[in-house]
């Protein structure tokens, strides 16, 4: 089945909500014009049934006309534009006296109808509508009246205007849907060159934006939620650009220090020392590759993907000391003077995979970048309904300006100003990647020669997946 055009969906979706409604209209006009046509020939019955029967007298329970000369000359003696059929029944419903414009036809008495009630019936192969009223004496009925007037000109107009209204309808139907199918393709015109200006958006031209309307409306809003989303797909291609090229060069450096080494080494003949110091120094880079490339595994499978997540009771105590005790031998190996107080036992729901490694990778940078016989503190309370971790160091700190670039991928603050500290420069992009995902509030901030803090903010119930 061919789908329609949206231009024509908007005119056909316009004419159907349009064509009710003008039928609903319609029908109202009509049945309105009917009802008051029936309303004005009751009126008109009525008046004649009142008129007729103060015309007659009645005398030995025999019906007698006040004026016979009158009658003879009124409406009743020839067949009129509108005639008024008049005919007087006795109790056995025998016509007694009837008008002249009758001549031979005779109305029918109606058992089924009460009385001073209208309806329709037939006379002369005629639709007509009728009335029957007793005759009363004293109270005792004596006789009926029937008043008859023809429906043939109401019946014309009636079926006339039926008959317009029913050929109208599709005319005015088809008239509006095209006036619709026109105010309709003029409308979306605008959204036909968005279209063609996002077709014309590729991977590698990601620079054009659609131009904004004039008018503050809806398509205003459209093109600038396009254009901010091409933004952040630019922002997202970019990264992703610089991410690989990052990670390009982070792989092929240390592969290349070891190949460097093995080719040094194979090219003469050298002593058990010599080669025990060299393929130790390649297993110390495999080691760093191996730690490298396991983060990247990490990023690339939680990059914004909540599905992996598994949502668990997490003891914060149990974690924070375990990641403490993993460092212990960095802790001596420095001096460094750890300290960890928590105020009571907490628990939130989290993932404690994801968890643990933002710990693992806080703290192992709070001990990284805090030199020998420092301080590092890691502090659990609760405030205002909130889980807190705080994590001190009096370390070599990070730059005020840095502090924004040093979530991203493989960028290392004052890395030339301290070549010993060795790193990849993932760790605090992985940290704020989870805290993302585990929606824990994540700050951080730090002073050149002063120190850095972290502070985490949990909540106890934990993931809103």
């Amino acid at each position: 089945m061919t789908q329609l055009s949206f231009k024509n969906r908007i005119a056909l979706n316009y004419i159907i909500t349009t064509g009710l409604l003008i039928l609903v209209v319609f029908a109202a006009i009509y049945f309105t014009v009917k009802f008051t046509v029936y309303k004005h020939l009751d009126e008109n019955l009525k008046i004649e049934i009142e008129n007729h029967l103060k015309e007659i007298k009645i005398e030995n329970n025999m019906v007698f006309l006040m004026d016979a000369e009158e009658w003879e000359e009124r409406e009743h003696n020839s067949v009129d534009v509108n005639p008024v059929f008049v005919q007087f029944l006795d109790l056995h419903k025998k016509v007694i006296e009837k008008s002249p414009n009758l001549k031979n036809e005779v109305l029918v008495f109606h058992d089924n109808v009460g009385f001073y009630k209208t309806f329709d019936t037939t006379l002369l192969k005629s639709t007509v509508r009728q009335i029957q009223v007793p005759l009363d004496i004293k109270s005792k009925k004596i006789g009926y009246l029937i008043i008859a007037m023809p429906l043939t000109d109401s019946t014309k107009v009636l079926n006339n205007l039926f008959e317009t209204l029913l050929i109208a309808f599709p005319f005015i139907l088809i008239l509006l849907f095209l006036i619709a199918r026109f105010f309709a393709g003029r409308s979306i015109r605008p959204i036909n060159a968005i279209t063609d200006i996002s077709g014309m958006i590729t991977r590698d031209n990601l620079k054009t934006r659609i131009p904004l309307p004039k008018k503050l409306d809806e398509l205003y809003t459209l093109s600038e939620t396009i254009n901010n989303l091409l933004n952040r797909i630019e922002d997202a291609v970019e990264r992703e650009k610089q991410f690989a090229s990052d990670a390009s060069h982070e792989l092929r450096t240390p592969l290349t220090v070891i190949k460097g080494t093995l080719e040094v080494l194979i090219r003469k003949p050298r002593n058990n020392k010599e080669y025990e110091e060299k393929i130790n120094y390649c297993i110390n880079e495999v080691d760093n590759l191996n730690i490298l490339v396991d983060q990247l595994l990490m990023l690339a499978r939680f990059e914004n993907q909540r599905h992996n997540i598994l949502s668990e009771s997490v003891y914060l105590n149990a974690v924070i000391l375990d990641v403490i005790t993993l460092n212990s031998e960095k802790i001596s190996s420095k001096a460094i003077h750890m300290k960890f107080d928590a105020e009571e036992e907490f628990y939130i729901n989290s993932d404690n995979y994801l968890v643990v490694t933002i710990f693992r990778n806080i703290i192992s940078n709070a001990l990284k970048y805090t030199n020998n016989g420092g301080h590092v503190s890691v502090s659990l309370f609760k405030e205002n309904n909130k889980i807190i971790c705080r994590i001190s160091d009096n370390g070599i700190g990070i730059k005020k300006t840095d502090l924004e670039a040093i979530f991203n991928p493989f960028f290392r603050s004052n890395s030339s100003v301290h070549p010993e500290i060795k790193g990849t420069g993932l760790g605090l992009s992985i940290v704020k990647r989870f805290t993302e995902l585990l929606d824990i509030k994540f700050q951080i901030e730090s002073r050149i020669n002063e120190g850095t803090t972290v502070v985490l903010e949990f909540n106890e119930e934990g993931i809103r997946l």
